[in-house]
């Protein structure tokens, strides 16, 4: 049996007698773009002892890029009485995870700031039932920026597309804005949370010359990679994202940290908790790595020549 298989037909149990035997996995994507990353987070059990249907059970909760059923799923888990919620897929799981309890262990991935999304009280010293892994991603927009005019400097306009529905979208949008003041950069910020909408804001972007396009760290656009990739490479556009799943799908760069090990973090967190930590004494963990990743296929597509220099520092080139 596949993966998507086996987590479909967890998911699909959702009735049935209550009980407290393991941990919940709240995603805000999809079963088919996160199966990988539900994978890492079951090695990151595996690697504390606790296999999936031998000394532990997982109750998988998707919401499929539509957060407004986070609240459901996640108040679904509580009422399961699973004994901690891994909640991942950005601020918008934690959130809902952390609104539908506050005694059930959280064990979070996202990739905004905890302490300002009021998950915890400090990093070092979470003192809530709130703990996890944040990458970060929305403040390495100034990065991204500097890395997609070293590809393509001809591009006189930055675009970032965001996301509406996400938590993040105001934090994400203004952080973008000062990151491209700070260099001396106009950037204009266009929204798109459905896949129609995504299809037209690439199209309306194709319209303007020498554009450049940066993708917001959102689950959403994350089960969308494939999408928004062959999407910016049909429009000519040279892109930026927000993780290596984008660059892989086609995309032209990547800069961000790995998810994989991201979601291996949290399966090692859940299963510490399992065998009696408080979530309030671990610490929040933070990326010490960031890895670029270049997909010198799509450069060529787009007519665009890597600087030396650049292939020289990526983590990945993709050819």
């Amino acid at each position: 049996m596949s993966v998507v298989a086996s987590f479909s037909r967890t998911f699909s149990s959702f009735s049935g007698p209550v009980s407290r035997f393991g941990p919940g996995f709240l995603n805000s994507a999809t079963i088919q773009s996160q199966a990988h990353l539900a994978a890492a987070f079951r090695g990151g059990l595996e690697d504390a002892g606790y296999t999936e249907g031998r000394n532990v059970a997982i109750e998988y909760r998707w919401a499929d890029g539509y957060y407004g059923r986070l609240p459901d799923l996640a108040a679904d888990l509580v009422h399961r009485r699973v004994a901690v919620i891994a909640a991942t897929g950005g601020t918008v799981a934690a959130v809902a995870a952390k609104q539908a309890t506050t005694e059930i262990p959280i064990v979070f991935v996202m990739g905004a700031d905890p302490i300002k999304a009021g998950l915890v009280e400090s990093l070092n010293s979470p003192g809530t039932n709130v703990t996890g892994v944040t990458m970060f991603s929305v403040s390495l927009t100034a990065k991204r920026i500097e890395l997609i005019h070293e590809v393509a400097p001809n591009a006189r306009t930055v675009v970032m597309l965001v996301n509406p529905n996400s938590a993040d979208a105001q934090a994400q949008s203004e952080n973008a804005e000062e990151a491209a003041h700070a260099i001396g950069e106009q950037i204009q910020i266009i929204k798109a949370g459905t896949e129609d909408a995504i299809n037209s804001a690439l199209e309306a972007l194709a319209r303007q010359p020498a554009t450049c396009l940066i993708v917001a760290n959102d689950a959403f656009f994350s089960s969308r990679a494939q999408q928004i990739a062959t999407l910016a490479t049909h429009f000519r556009l040279p892109a930026v994202y927000p993780f290596r799943e984008f660059a892989a799908a086609g995309g032209l760069l990547s800069y961000a940290t790995k998810l994989a090990k991201a979601y291996g973090d949290a399966g090692s967190y859940v299963a510490r908790i399992l065998k009696g930590a408080k979530a309030a004494d671990l610490p929040v963990l933070q990326p010490t790595k960031f890895e670029l990743v270049i997909n010198l296929k799509t450069a060529k597509a787009l007519g665009l020549v890597v600087p030396p220099s650049l292939l020289a520092t990526a983590d990945e080139v993709i050819e």
